[in-house]
């Protein structure tokens, strides 16, 4: 098809591809259906990609007439091997939405309607926002908390499709606001209990979308289930996804900002975890992730003395300074003051000499790597001058670079 000339009023001017689904938007302006949804529900942009015009409805209409031209066209150049594009389905209305939310209360016919409404909310964008404006996620939410409550297998077969339609309906941010509840939460930590793979991992993504929006003065943040924790230490020693994965550091970060969840982290044996998981990962966003959420459970004695516990603790964190990425070094250097602050005892001291860790700090010294790095620096090696200053375990090209 690309060899052959192709009607320029045929392209959409997002993909330059041939239309499929051709649909015009308030500034008249005609583009493919699944390109115009991503640009406005996913991209999340406001304005026109041809005229730049603000976007103040997002209603996308049909072309009919355009779409049938381009079928017709396809007819026209069958022997060229092009195929007829198929009539595309018509966005779900509201009225059959909020019937079939309607005739999901019914036991009997709840599967039914739920298969249904994962069917419509995979066709396209237009389709997910028609549904959360409809109130869908709060229904879905909902029944997921009571079939939470309710351990028969049916109940958990029902709450894994509706946590399904829940996670791919992308909703947003005031769609996620909508179903931020305590028991909501609590729900998801019970799936992330029972569940399988796939709703584990939806469940996971979902409290990160809801930790991300939830206002830190909430409660919410503050009265997290202790079982929720050890369900995400769990979550990453299953390795199930990467986005998996990363949504449950993410969920930690946010959650361990308070400080008695600190210690509910590493009680569910958050520190050792991480320290492996930092032994064998090289992304670079995971390692970053892992790196602020030591150095928060570091803020509190219990992750300190866990990091020391751990035979490859301290080195592993001295390591990654300079080899990840500026934010790396600066939380790895964070979680070394925290230590050599308020954990230093001549052991711990010993310690930092004898695996490297101060001829670490010494070389950091010597490069560019930041004007925060190199003051916390300064002044751990200041503070225990006397135990390491004069130490055989520093080479002398590094030694010069000791702070008087």
């Amino acid at each position: 098809m690309a060899e052959m000339e192709i009607p320029p009023y045929f392209i959409c001017p997002i993909t330059l591809d041939i239309m499929k689904d051709p649909v015009t938007i308030s500034t008249g302006i005609t583009y493919d259906r699944e390109s115009i949804e991503n640009w406005i529900f996913c991209l999340e942009k406001t304005t026109c990609p041809v005229t730049k015009q603000l976007l103040f409805d997002t209603e996308l209409t049909p072309n009919i007439t355009l779409r049938r031209l381009i079928q017709s066209w396809c007819v026209l150049h069958a022997s060229q091997g092009v195929e007829r594009l198929p009539t595309p389905k018509a966005p779900i209305s509201r009225s059959q939405i909020l019937k079939l939310l309607n005739d999901a209360n019914s036991p009997d016919m709840q599967m039914n309607c739920l298969q249904r409404l994962k069917s419509i909310s995979y066709q396209n964008q237009t389709n997910k926002r028609c549904m959360e404006t409809v109130g869908t996620a709060e229904f879905l939410a909902f029944l997921i908390v009571q079939k939470t409550l309710d351990l028969e297998s049916e109940s958990k077969q029902a709450c894994e499709v509706a946590l399904s339609i829940l996670y791919n309906l992308q909703l947003s941010e005031s769609g996620v606001k909508s179903i931020s509840n305590q028991e909501f939460i609590e729900a998801l930590s019970r799936i992330m209990q029972w569940g399988s793979y796939e709703s584990r991992a939806y469940a996971v993504m979902l409290l990160d979308s809801i930790l991300e929006v939830a206002d830190p003065a909430q409660t919410v943040l503050s009265t997290i289930n202790p079982e929720c924790f050890s369900q995400c230490i769990q979550i990453l020693k299953d390795e199930i996804s990467q986005k998996a994965t990363k949504a449950t550091l993410k969920v930690l970060i946010n959650i361990c900002q308070w400080g008695r969840n600190r210690i509910k982290a590493v009680e569910a044996g958050a520190v050792n975890l991480l320290i492996d998981l930092l032994l064998d990962y090289s992304d670079k966003r995971a390692c970053e992730m892992i790196l602020v959420l030591l150095d928060l459970l570091c803020q509190c004695a219990e992750g300190r003395a866990e990091l020391l516990n751990h035979s490859a603790g301290l080195a592993i964190v001295s390591k990654k300074i300079l080899r990840v990425s500026q934010v790396a070094s600066e939380k790895a250097v964070k979680i070394l003051y925290s230590v050599s602050r308020f954990s230093a005892t001549p052991g711990v001291l010993q310690d930092m000499l004898q695996i490297g860790v101060v001829a670490k700090l010494c070389l950091v010294l010597q490069v560019d790597c930041g004007i925060k790095i190199k003051e916390r620096i300064r002044e751990m090696l200041k503070l225990h001058s006397r135990a390491w200053r004069n130490s055989s375990c520093i080479p002398d090209n590094l030694i010069c670079s000791y702070p008087s």
